[in-house]
């Protein structure tokens, strides 16, 4: 079974090509059997013309389905712990957090609101790491480890694993909270390089085995990015990870078991 982490959906009136609907016939064509949908940022949502909230929204779009598991998404203009609250109450079980796109603090007061009612409602927390155009001290991957030491019970994965600017940065948070338990997962999404030498994002085969490595079979989780990503690029994805030279265990951990477990 392929379990992928990363699926940001949209109404079909905002993004047809980031539709629930488009979603399915992606994970059909990719060969995927379950996915984590992660709720429109509220901008976006509210930009295309919806009132409400997205997070019910996606609980909304996607009941029943039992290929899709919900994370919400933040409203930093409401009361944080509320937010946390009623994500868990809409029954989804994580939340997608972007630093640099949201415009807030990693290591910041109003995030350590959110962090700290994830932590006591065993949400997981699934953060963008990595450059995206917004001041670097604000979301420097390394920040992360005050996440890490300070939450010690919520688990997280750091989303593209830094990218290339910032991998190490995100290995050595990974390795330096690797004796709690393990609370900090890479998230192997949009790591293979599209663009040559122009690509941000992109990680050697060499640089995923000393994940696996330096941090163990456990703790890596493969994500989509979708609708950015392509299907013919997921499926190279898949076959790639594949060929690496680590065990077929870990490989299987990798596609899917570790989220599994992770989201009980």
């Amino acid at each position: 079974m392929i379990f992928a982490n990363h699926a940001h959906v949209f109404p079909k009136e905002i993004r047809p090509e980031g539709s629930v609907d488009s979603l399915m016939r992606f994970l059909d064509e990719c060969g995927i059997d379950k996915a984590v949908a992660f709720a429109p940022f509220s901008d976006r949502f509210h930009e295309g013309g919806f009132e409400g909230s997205s997070n019910e929204w996606l609980a909304k779009e996607i009941k029943g389905n039992d290929r899709l598991v919900g994370f919400g998404t933040i409203d930093f203009e409401q009361n944080l712990r509320d937010e946390v609250d009623r994500i868990a109450s809409l029954g989804l079980k994580g939340i997608k957090m972007h630093p640099p796109y949201q415009e807030f603090v990693i290591d910041g007061p109003e995030a350590f609101q959110v962090y700290e009612r994830a932590q006591e409602l065993g949400l997981f927390i699934s953060f963008h790491s990595g450059m995206h155009w917004h001041r670097l001290r604000d979301n420097r991957v390394l920040l992360f480890d005050e996440v890490a030491w300070n939450f010690p019970d919520l688990k997280f994965s750091m989303e593209h694993i830094g990218g290339y600017h910032f991998f190490k940065e995100a290995l050595a948070v990974m390795c330096n909270n690797s004796r709690n338990g393990g609370n900090v997962y890479a998230g192997w999404t949009s790591i293979t390089n599209r663009k040559g030498k122009g690509d941000q994002w992109a990680l050697t085969d060499e640089e995923l085995e000393i994940v696996i490595g330096q941090t163990g079979e456990d703790n890596s989780i493969f994500g989509l990015d979708f609708p950015y990503a392509k299907p013919e690029h997921i499926k190279y994805d898949i076959e790639r990870f594949r060929s690496l030279d680590i065990s077929e265990e870990c490989k299987e951990k990798i596609l899917g078991k570790t989220l599994e477990s992770v989201l009980k």
